[in-house]
């Protein structure tokens, strides 16, 4: 299978997840080497320098690591220059490690081919391919829908990342933007009523 053409440098953690996209992808591809990147001045600052040329990709773990690390890089980076890419949470372990992560959880480097082409393709970052959105979903949208701000929200909310495959690190203040680029607002409706009808089946009498 051809590899896909990314056109934004992608930032992963480790050696492992970068030699993995390496396999899919053609572009240049940055590793934080995990926690590392909090102390290297050099590193944060030639991130920031490409995010200047254009933008940039992150593609971490979807564990507290993961988050952690996500949430520093995107704090030092314009929004507007940050594309988020996310992988599902799937139970497992990594063929080298003697044992699973702290949560139990596969990494971007144990993670299917298949899987990460569909979110790098969903993303939006391919060459040729337009980043335009599916459609825009705003926090007033989701208030609306009642995955925030309301009772059982938190449930609801829950509900839709299980649905979506989306991690459970993917907070209210991001869902807007992730959700944006996956469906549309008619869709997230449809999603939202098929959702809310289940939920009501389940509760007790």
């Amino acid at each position: 299978m051809d590899k896909l053409k990314v056109k934004y440098p992608v930032i992963v953690e480790g050696r492992y997840d970068k030699a993995k996209l390496a396999t899919l992808m053609e572009g240049d591809i940055l590793q934080t080497d995990g926690f590392r990147i909090f102390s290297d001045k050099k590193k944060l600052a030639l991130i920031r320098r490409l995010a200047q040329e254009g933008k940039v990709v992150i593609l971490t773990d979807s564990d507290r690591a993961g988050f952690r690390i996500r949430g520093y890089l995107a704090g030092a980076i314009p929004p507007d220059r940050v594309v988020h890419v996310y992988i599902p949470e799937i139970l497992g372990k990594e063929r080298r490690k003697a044992k699973p992560s702290a949560q139990g959880t596969l990494g971007v480097e144990g993670m299917e081919a298949g899987i990460l082409r569909k979110a790098l393709r969903e993303a939006g970052v391919l060459a040729g391919e337009d980043e335009a959105l599916r459609g825009i979903i705003t926090k007033a949208d989701l208030y609306r829908l009642g995955f925030s701000g309301g009772e059982g929200s938190g449930a609801l909310r829950e509900a839709l990342r299980a649905r979506l495959d989306l991690p459970r690190g993917v907070g209210p203040n991001a869902l807007p933007g992730v959700l944006s680029r996956l469906v549309t607002l008619p869709e997230l409706e449809a999603i939202a009523a098929e959702l809310k009808d289940e939920m009501t089946k389940k509760a007790p009498d």
